[in-house]
């Protein structure tokens, strides 16, 4: 449930500018490789429709298991997959990836 909340109240307060140390705490930019960092908008990422389905789920707050049911996979090939899309996204965790398509309204 944290994280869907996490997810609302980063989308909410998308519009208004917040300081510095919040967006980092949100989304912790030293922890990022500098190569596979895609914050820059130069670095075009372009997710399948089946990845933002996957990050739509989690967002929602489910459980893995919960969310591979309703996607019917396995619960292993989801965590791969999760796994797949924050390495193309160049983030550190699930949530963060949900963060990152939530900005960018595609979920």
């Amino acid at each position: 449930m944290e994280q869907a909340t996490l997810v609302r109240r980063t989308v909410e307060d998308h519009g208004a500018l917040q300081p510095r140390e919040h967006r980092e705490s949100v989304v912790p930019l030293q922890a990022r490789p500098r190569d596979t960092a895609v914050s820059s908008p130069y670095a075009p990422v372009e997710l399948s429709h089946e990845e933002l389905e996957l990050l739509a789920e989690i967002a929602t707050g489910v459980t893995t298991e919960v969310a591979a049911r309703h996607l019917e996979l396995s619960a292993r090939t989801l965590r791969r997959r999760i796994r797949n899309i924050c390495d193309v996204l160049g983030v550190n965790t699930p949530i963060e990836a949900v963060v990152w398509a939530a900005r960018r309204q595609l979920i």
